[in-house]
């Protein structure tokens, strides 16, 4: 038998490794092709709470919605209009909505959002003290999806909350930039700084860009510019107001009422607060701390009484 030359078979072997490199090379090389013929892609996220709150309060004083109208096709058009121009060489996938809802029910509000084209509208729930409940995971499932399908490249995040930290974790853990959007703050911050600090990038837009957006409702009950009442004050006429709800629908409905502590049904709690600005000849719209001394007042007189 004859041996096989070494010098021939690393020659054929060198050979065989050198075919297998060039044809990897030319692979990689068309792939690389690929990527590059496609577009890269962003969506924008946005968290109508805080945007209601922080629009509101830096444009006409309050958080209160009651108290303002948003133009939210005007806004999610200039924030479209905002990505076209930092994403240059991106298309738009979608803007996310994401807002609060009784039992997640559209308000005609939220229908008309939903209606825009390139919107889709995410309702959490809104509870009895007006609190939206489950907003963040919603955010967190969209982003984290998203990204793990590569659907997106880059997210634009319009929100605050520390709640938020875990959703821009999980998006760049799929190799995704997000972008933080923030309102700016009359004083202090609205947005938490681990969430500042997880972000690709940050940019606040300021009261130029978000007055046309944001018109104030007329006062047509009170003025907002007489004294306002004490909390000790709001905090006795809830006592009152709870004496004449108890005197009027009898102890069964407060058997019903108290397993809810510390919410009130949403009608009840509207009702508390219209009689209570006609007592006091007050709006205690957009005076959070203020609401909270009237239902403090109203459930110490209910459960003394239990």
């Amino acid at each position: 038998m004859n041996e096989a030359d070494p010098q021939i078979t690393g020659v054929t072997a060198g050979a065989g490794l050198a075919d297998r490199l060039d044809r990897t090379n030319e692979l990689l090389q068309r792939m690389l092709v690929e990527v590059a013929k496609t577009p890269s892609t962003h969506a924008i996220f946005v968290d109508a709470g805080y945007v209601y709150a922080a629009a509101g309060l830096l444009v006409t004083g309050t958080e209160d919605r009651r108290s303002f109208d948003l133009d939210a096709e005007g806004l999610i058009e200039a924030f479209i209009d905002k990505a076209r121009t930092i994403f240059a060489d991106s298309r738009l996938l979608r803007v996310y909505w994401y807002d609060g809802a009784r039992r997640r029910i559209h308000t005609t509000e939220q229908q008309a959002i939903a209606e825009l084209p390139d919107v889709k509208v995410r309702l959490g729930n809104l509870n009895a003290n007006n609190q939206q409940k489950g907003v963040d995971s919603l955010i967190r499932t969209d982003l984290e999806s998203l990204a793990r399908h590569r659907a997106i490249s880059d997210a634009a995040l319009v929100g605050g909350d520390e709640d938020l930290v875990s959703a821009v974790e999980a998006a760049q853990g799929y190799g995704a930039r997000v972008h933080l959007w923030g309102i700016e703050a009359g004083e202090g911050r609205n947005q938490a700084e681990p969430l500042l600090w997880e972000v690709d990038s940050q940019r606040t837009f300021d009261l130029d860009f978000c007055r046309p957006y944001v018109t104030r409702r007329p006062v047509t009950m009170y003025e907002d510019d007489t004294p306002a009442p004490s909390r000790e004050d709001v905090r006795f006429v809830g006592a009152q107001i709870a004496a004449a709800w108890l005197a009027a629908r009898g102890r069964e409905s407060l058997a019903d009422l108290l397993p809810g502590h510390p919410y009130l049904p949403g009608s009840v709690d509207q009702d508390l607060l219209v009689e209570a600005e006609r007592l006091l000849q007050y709006s205690l719209r957009g005076h959070a701390h203020l609401r909270r001394a009237l239902r403090d007042g109203f459930w110490q007189h209910l459960q003394a009484q239990y």
